[in-house]
């Protein structure tokens, strides 16, 4: 019997390193979107935003450079959980995807592309 009541906490501790693993991935997945849409953002042409009529590509820097930064602070190593930045990174996480969402695809038409496809003579092809 006392086996069974010393298995009991290894079960617990076994869950809550999981439980760990999966807060981690979560809030790096976060970190991830976060600094995708700041590295997007800042290779867009300033004059694309306000041509697509949107704000400007300082006021979207800003939201998604904040936004990486408390991504950033809120991934949890080791002991530090529960965080206020936590919690806000969720809020940067909804800037970050406003960003994809609505911005991206308004100022992709007026961006230049680099390499690529396009070019003087050719075709689009295919479908």
């Amino acid at each position: 019997m006392t086996d069974s009541v010393l298995a009991a906490p290894s079960i617990f501790s076994g869950a809550a390193s999981l439980q760990q693993i999966l807060f981690f991935v979560v809030y790096l997945v976060i970190f991830v979107v976060c600094a995708w849409a700041l590295v997007d953002c800042a290779t867009r042409q300033q004059r694309a935003f306000p041509t697509a009529g949107k704000r400007t590509k300082g006021f979207w820097l800003l939201i998604t450079g904040v936004a990486t930064v408390v991504a950033f602070l809120a991934v949890p190593l080791g002991v530090i959980s529960n965080s206020i930045f936590q919690f806000l990174a969720w809020a940067g996480l909804v800037g970050a995807l406003v960003y994809f969402v609505d911005v991206r695809p308004a100022v992709r038409p007026y961006s230049k592309r680099r390499g690529g496809r396009g070019g003087g003579g050719s075709s689009r092809g295919g479908w």
